[in-house]
């Protein structure tokens, strides 16, 4: 089955883990959007309202990274229906926002899913998933 283009929206590149850095994606016509972020220790993936925080993803810790002095290639990615958003570093995506399931996922499935908005528990991103995700047919 085909999978679903990524569009890339935001981006920095030569991004150097620990440096504290925002990169934001959001349209005019939906109601919600993305935002990565590393405050110097950890580095986290958002989804975001215009009322707030609706989930939060942990990507890593600053402290984790073995090769953080190496340049860093950060790039948010949408579907063409704007509902999965992606967060991809050095062309491996890291973490997913499916926003029809009300659903966020990372690769050490970390935090744990609480809070109304999150419909599904289970958190864990691997290349099965991910693989079911960008063949999903659009809305």
């Amino acid at each position: 089955m085909a999978q679903l283009p990524l569009y890339r929206t935001a981006e920095i590149e030569n991004f150097t883990v620990g440096t504290p850095e925002v990169l934001e994606s959001f349209f005019e016509h939906i109601p919600y959007g993305v935002v990565f972020e590393d405050d110097g220790n950890t580095g986290y993936f958002y989804a975001a309202s215009q009322d707030g925080i609706l989930d939060a993803l942990h990507i890593y810790n600053v402290q984790d990274v073995s090769d953080k002095h190496i340049p860093n290639h950060v790039l948010i990615l949408w579907d063409e229906a704007c509902t999965i958003a992606a967060l991809c570093i050095n062309d491996y995506i890291h973490a997913v926002f499916d926003f029809v399931e009300q659903a966020g996922y990372c690769r050490n499935g970390f935090p744990e899913a609480h809070g109304e908005w999150l419909k599904v528990k289970d958190r864990l991103l691997d290349d099965q998933l991910l693989d079911k995700l960008l063949s999903r047919k659009p809305i």
